[in-house]
């Protein structure tokens, strides 16, 4: 997935000040990684949170009611196709009908197969709030036997649901994120370029996209390849999640106003009652700062943005630390989060290593976040 490495991360790392944080809790405690969440909006399960785990062939899907006090697995999948592995799996859930499948209805997006096998983005659908699933449609095929990856969906302002992805298959470029979509769901257009810069060795990918307050859509991305900002978060906006822009646009750096930054797998979450622009957080998998070296707050960050994510982003406390987070594929790799109903606090999973690093594991935790703007 990661063809480039990160300079090694400083011996030592200084523990920053920290309000009192509920107890870090594991999920399963069975080998898991790549969480993703979101909170229900629909239906007799709404406000419930949902979590879904790779667990390489399988996927695990857990769930809490809206006070997020206790997570219980509901059901276990595995695509037919996931011979090697079945990967980077997305949830979302419709806000409106898409096809036959009313608002309510959840989706988890992935990719399978590796190796000597064509890779895939493979949806899947559950009417009943994740307890049972049943395979849908495929949005996405690799062009040959490079990798395709992440896909995350959304809904645009003309009603398709989209299917964005990080794909290594195009001529020219070592990856670039693509774009389907789809007015049901099941047949989907070709592929096309929403991000693909030069050089071509540049490899934009991770993405996230959240439909703003405003109407706006909000894309955030890795760009990995520049030598100093070596995978550095960046973010795109859309007036209607259609148009993008210029796929060869490079993007707007997500930057704390102390100048520090994220590298790796950014991760963006929306508060309610926040903001008319909308609050936003974000997660990454490793912090930097200004000079590009690795923070003392590195996996104990989060930032907070109140004008939904154009700037002015501020530090706050993670709930779940991981202070050995650096490149690499469990580690706070896709730390992922939940708002509460009132957008006063937060639920993230993380994963980390054991203690004897024998597994790689994902737990949970909950924090304050900090008082809205008055």
């Amino acid at each position: 997935m990661r063809r480039l490495i990160i300079s090694a991360l400083a011996a030592t790392l200084a523990v920053l000040p920290t309000p009192a944080l509920a107890e870090t809790k594991a999920l399963t405690g069975e080998e898991s990684r790549y969480p993703h969440a979101i909170r229900l909006e629909h239906g007799p399960n709404r406000g419930d949170v949902l979590v879904t785990l790779d667990r390489w062939q399988t996927v695990d899907i857990l769930r809490a009611n809206r006070q997020g006090k206790k997570f219980k697995k509901i059901a276990s999948f595995s695509d037919a196709l996931a011979t090697h592995v079945q990967c980077c799996g997305h949830l979302y859930e419709l806000p409106q009908q898409v096809g036959d499948m009313p608002a309510g209805t959840v989706l988890w997006s992935g990719t399978v197969g590796l190796r000597a096998e064509i890779m895939r983005a493979r949806i899947w659908r559950s009417f009943d709030a994740g307890e049972t699933w049943e395979y849908l449609s495929e949005c996405a095929t690799a062009d040959n036997l490079a990798g395709l990856w992440e896909p995350e969906l959304s809904v645009d302002a003309r009603g398709r649901l989209n299917c964005y992805f990080s794909d290594e298959s195009l001529k020219g470029h070592s990856q670039y994120i693509g774009r389907t979509h789809s007015t049901d769901g099941v047949r989907w257009s070709a592929k096309e370029k929403i991000v693909a810069v030069q050089p071509g060795w540049y490899r934009p990918g991770m993405p996230h996209v959240k439909k703003l307050p405003t109407g706006e859509y909000y894309l955030s991305y890795e760009m990995c390849g520049p030598p100093k900002t070596f995978c550095e978060a960046v973010r795109r906006i859309s007036k209607d999640g259609v148009d993008w822009g210029d796929p060869a646009a490079y993007g707007t750096r997500q930057v704390a106003v102390s100048g520090k930054y994220f590298l790796h797998t950014p991760s963006i979450t929306l508060a309610p009652n926040g903001t008319p622009q909308g609050r936003m957080i974000l997660i990454g998998q490793v912090l930097v700062g200004p000079d590009g070296k690795i923070d003392p707050g590195n996996g104990r960050t989060m930032f907070v943005s109140d004008s939904g994510g154009k700037g002015g982003w501020y530090e706050a406390p993670a709930p779940v630390e991981v202070p050995k987070a650096s490149d690499e594929h469990c580690r706070h790799f896709h730390p992922t989060a939940v708002a509460s109903l009132d957008g006063r606090s937060i639920i993230q999973f993380a994963s980390d290593y054991t203690a004897d690093e024998s597994a790689c594991v994902t737990s949970w935790g909950t924090g304050s976040l900090p008082p809205f703007p008055s």
